[in-house]
């Protein structure tokens, strides 16, 4: 596989993602029954990565004017981080899911933790999501949890998950088979996740960020049960509608962009790529290229490309080819002067949603490499 990566600035990086990608089995030092389990199961029971050369004709998509739109984001950002690590304001002040979206925005830009041009702000991140790691796996900031602190727990685990992988650091391993652990226990009896670590009920939604966080630990050498897996791609088929689109939860409703593209997300980070499911899911996804193209502006617009962005990259084709230069556009439109993308939750999440998206096809996250 070809990685865009510079061996000048970003050495250890590589180190980290070519040792990811032959055999996915980053083995650190952790408790016997995480080694018992990972000698004689494997280290999990997703399907395989779908594996290959970045496209042609990728790289000359990072076109001047999204370079320079990624770094001007990139810099904004990295000065709106606050002093003790946290991003985000208001209401949002400190909340995890912020903090880990705008470390994995740096990361997309080829940083790594202690390295690259970033490196400090990812240092500073990461601390802060540790630090607000309980001694049950739980990772959340109370006062900050606004909208489900099973969203925070998502993200955190899947930003331990990533800078792990990169520097095997045995204190992030600690954390993270915490975090892990309680994903896995707090999945509910449908097969999915809600907003908070109880087994009560589940919705789509809540359900891509933990599925996506096990599928970055399971890259990173860590143990994920089969049967966690299977349920969880279960719950998700059953969430499609006959459109193609998914709904919210089993019970019943419409199809909508945001949650259709996090379905189809889920079912891709569980290791299927090309099955009815998928393949009826990136249909209805096509319909909103017109949207795209249109500028229109709906709710969960950011949350909703993030994911469609990622779908659409591990698809390929001409499916990506059409997606990324059409979202590319619309971005670039939307930023601000100063650099910054606006959003109601905080300036802070839609700018890092913005650059993780514009910044896919560097392929340097081993969660989004094709």
């Amino acid at each position: 596989m070809r990685l865009r990566c510079s061996f000048s600035v970003f050495p250890s990086m590589l180190v980290a993602v070519l040792a990811l990608l032959t055999g996915g089995r980053l083995m650190a030092q952790g408790d016997s029954q995480d080694k018992d389990k990972e000698s004689s199961k494997s280290v999990g029971a997703f399907g395989e990565s779908r594996r290959g050369d970045v496209p042609e004709g990728t790289m000359e998509m990072l076109t001047p004017d999204t370079d320079k739109a990624i770094q001007s984001g990139l810099a904004w950002l990295a000065h709106s981080q606050n002093a003790d690590g946290s991003f985000g304001t208001g209401t949002y002040r400190g909340n995890i899911a912020v903090t880990s979206l705008a470390g994995l925005a740096f990361m997309s830009g080829g940083s790594s933790p202690s390295r690259g041009p970033h490196g400090a702000q990812i240092d500073k991140a990461l601390s802060y999501v540790m630090e607000n790691t309980s001694p049950s796996g739980f990772i959340a900031v109370a006062s900050s949890s606004t909208h489900g602190p099973m969203y925070s727990h998502g993200f955190g685990t899947l930003l331990l998950a990533e800078a792990y992988g990169m520097t095997h650091r045995p204190e992030i391993r600690e954390k993270l088979q915490k975090a892990v652990r309680l994903i896995i226990d707090t999945q509910n009896n449908e097969g999915g996740w809600r907003y908070q670590p109880v087994r009560r009920d589940a919705d789509l939604s809540v359900t891509i960020c933990q599925i996506n966080a096990l599928r970055a630990a399971r890259n990173a050498g860590l143990y994920v049960p089969k049967e966690t897996v299977d349920a969880c791609i279960r719950y998700v088929k059953q969430s499609q509608n006959p459109d193609g689109g998914f709904r919210y939860m089993l019970q019943g409703g419409a199809s909508a962009f945001p949650r259709s593209a996090a379905g189809v997300v889920a079912l891709q980070s569980a290791g299927e790529y090309d099955n009815k499911e998928i393949r009826e899911g990136i249909s209805y996804l096509r319909q909103y290229m017109r949207e795209i193209k249109l500028g229109s502006r709906y709710s969960h617009y950011y949350y909703g490309h993030y994911y469609a962005a990622q779908a659409m990259w591990i698809r390929g084709g001409e499916d990506w080819n059409e997606w990324f230069p059409a979202i590319r556009t619309e971005l670039i439109h939307r930023q601000s002067p100063a650099g910054y993308w606006t959003d109601s939750i905080c300036n802070e999440y839609g700018t890092a949603m913005a650059l993780i998206i514009l910044q896919i096809p560097n392929n340097y996250l081993p969660i989004f490499q094709r």
